[in-house]
């Protein structure tokens, strides 16, 4: 069993705390248990939406198994606030030097930066406060426009959700990607995000709808969407008609299937661009036959 300690820090956003701490709790309905608990340096913390919560002043025992998560709190305050215990910092410390990982959602990559944490590692966090991060930790490197980063044991992640998709990583990495998908369905987080996805990638643009059938459609094409797939093919496999289908999804997403496809692999075939590769092979590695289909593309969303 592992343990998830929560710090808790004034003014902390509750989404900030309540998703990753739901992602845990719902693994341990499966029969994957967690012990969460709450640490915070005052009985009752004030939160930015107005509900108090209490948490312990004491850290519990931990090893390198458990985990400590720094919720984010509003921001907006003056630099150096809210005031976090140099006793705090030292436990954040002091389990990663043990061998323990430490995460931070949102603002809360703040406390890590102060416990010296970021010195010469990745990390992200909300993206209307990824400069403030980088001038005050000018040693770490902030990865911008990401959903959570990790590197050596120190994960941290950007604005509010993305701390269910950090909650979710964890998951997968320790129980496998069936469970955490498991997970996810049980929330009724219809897509599963991984770390490099920028905060608003395409796929969750058109994931904004209810309709299970588009959903189990979007699964399809999310998972080969650089393979071909005729429309006769996905409309079957979700057990519908093709028109039906095409129906279905224009009306949830604003897209064709084959539209939405194409938009998957041109968002794929950007970062590969992004990162040195060539417009040929981009287009070849996101499923074009050929690269002037890709150079069609790139032009319309300019």
């Amino acid at each position: 069993m592992s343990h998830i300690v929560f710090f808790l820090v004034p003014g902390v956003h509750l989404l900030d705390l309540a998703g990753p701490a739901q992602v845990f709790s719902t693994a341990t309905d499966f029969g994957h248990p967690y012990t969460l608990s709450y640490v915070a340096e005052r009985p009752q913390v004030p939160t930015a939406q107005g509900l108090p919560l209490v948490a312990g002043p004491d850290w519990p025992g931990l090893g390198p198994e458990d985990l400590i998560v720094v919720p984010g709190w509003r921001t907006g305050i003056p630099a150096g606030e809210p005031a976090i215990g140099p006793a705090s910092l030292r436990a954040l410390r002091d389990h990663h030097a043990r061998g323990g990982t430490v995460a931070s959602v949102c603002a809360g990559v703040e406390a890590l930066g102060r416990a010296g944490l970021l010195d010469g590692r990745r990390c992200t966090t909300h993206h209307d406060v990824q400069d403030e991060l980088a001038l005050r930790y000018p040693d770490a490197v902030v990865v911008p426009d990401v959903l959570f980063t990790v590197d050596d044991r120190v994960i941290t992640s950007a604005g509010i959700a993305s701390g269910i998709d950090l909650a979710l990583h964890l998951v997968a990495t320790r129980h496998g990607p069936a469970v955490a998908a498991r997970v996810a369905r049980e929330m009724v987080v219809h897509t599963r995000r991984n770390g490099h996805e920028p905060q608003a990638s395409a796929m969750l643009r058109h994931r904004c709808h209810l309709d299970d059938t588009v959903h189990r459609a979007q699964n399809l094409i999310d998972a080969r969407f650089d393979q071909p797939l005729p429309l006769p093919a996905l409309a079957s496999a979700v057990g519908v008609s093709e028109r039906t289908l095409t129906r279905l999804f224009s009306r949830a997403t604003g897209l064709t299937p084959l539209r939405y496809q194409q938009t998957l692999r041109l968002e794929r075939a950007q970062h590969l661009i992004s990162h040195g590769a060539t417009v040929d092979t981009a287009a070849r590695s996101v499923g074009f036959e050929d690269a002037r289909m890709l150079r069609r593309l790139r032009a319309r969303a300019a």
